[in-house]
């Protein structure tokens, strides 16, 4: 069915981020590739005066740990990718550089504030090139 799928993961929500990988490999064809992708997000610099200079670093650190705890544990072969920036942002791009044909991506239930601001499903969606499958 897909080629190269891309499976950004919420390691706050590593059930959720399981359940769409296990989702991707089911709908992987032989030979694809899936990427797992973790995006950090920035902090404004305001912010990041009062911060411990590390934090990013170890931030960066845990989700690589969480994502390769993921794949071993799930036994499905994929690559893994980390990004800082807005995450909607980043995933898009990635689609993009990756050529990817499918995007897969968890989604909470919506609330007003979705209404005002918009999730990350929703402006993966609105902006993506590829095919987008939204998870529940």
């Amino acid at each position: 069915m897909f080629t190269k799928i891309i499976v950004p993961v919420d390691i706050s929500t590593l059930d959720k981020g399981a359940d769409i990988f296990r989702k991707a490999a089911s709908l992987l064809d032989e030979g694809g590739k899936i990427i797992l992708l973790h995006v950090v997000e920035e902090v404004p610099s305001y912010l990041a005066i009062d911060m411990p200079a590390d934090l990013i670093a170890n931030a960066t650190d845990e989700a690589q740990d969480k994502l390769v705890k993921l794949r071993d544990d799930t036994g499905i072969d994929a690559e893994i990718e980390l990004r800082s920036g807005p995450p909607a942002r980043e995933i898009l791009a990635c689609a993009k550089e990756r050529g990817a044909d499918l995007i897969i991506i968890a989604s909470h239930r919506p609330d007003f504030s979705n209404y005002l601001l918009g999730s990350t499903a929703d402006r993966v969606v609105r902006h993506a090139v590829c095919s987008v499958l939204v998870r529940r």
